[in-house]
């Protein structure tokens, strides 16, 4: 297995002597481009993280949680996985601490427990893929797109409560 990456390398090499391409060219312009996308992801991706941030450290959060707690407990959705619902489409690092606060808080075959696991898997970070990689395509306006992935995500809640009682 060790040699397949050298493989690769001979094999890109000799493809493109042999149709003059002139490879380390090939190579800048695209760190060139690679760069550009990186500086256009910047400013979203510090945006939503910061966001995350803020209703973490402010408490708002906790205040969300406990509004939404009564209505998660009747759709058969652990209250405990409140904050992770929250967070998950802002910030993938941010659900996936949340995720293993519940885990280790109720234990990972807790009907807590199994619904993050569920959600962790089944749902997107959807504010932050959008910010992301629209921003980095340059796409302004993002029409359908929340809205038909924010039903995705509220699919994958509901999948969580419905296998954190059958599993």
């Amino acid at each position: 297995m060790s040699i397949v990456v050298p493989l690769i390398f001979a094999f890109v090499g000799v493809f493109s002597l042999c149709r003059g391409t002139d490879v380390f060219s090939a190579l800048t312009d695209g760190a060139r481009d690679g760069l550009k996308v990186v500086l256009a992801m910047l400013p979203p991706l510090v945006a939503i993280l910061s966001a995350v941030s803020m209703l973490r450290a402010s408490g708002a959060m906790e205040a969300l949680t406990c509004l939404a707690a009564p209505l998660l407990g009747a759709v058969g959705i652990p209250p405990e996985t409140a904050p992770l619902m929250l967070v998950r489409p802002l910030s993938g690092s941010g659900a996936l601490a949340v995720g293993s606060e519940i885990i280790s808080s109720f234990g990972p075959d807790s009907a807590a427990g199994r619904a993050a696991a569920v959600m962790l898997g089944s749902t997107e970070t959807t504010f932050y893929t959008v910010a992301v990689y629209f921003g980095a395509a340059g796409i302004k306006r993002t029409r359908h797109t929340i809205p038909a992935a924010l039903c995705a995500d509220a699919a994958g809640f509901l999948a969580a409560a419905f296998f954190a009682r059958i599993l």
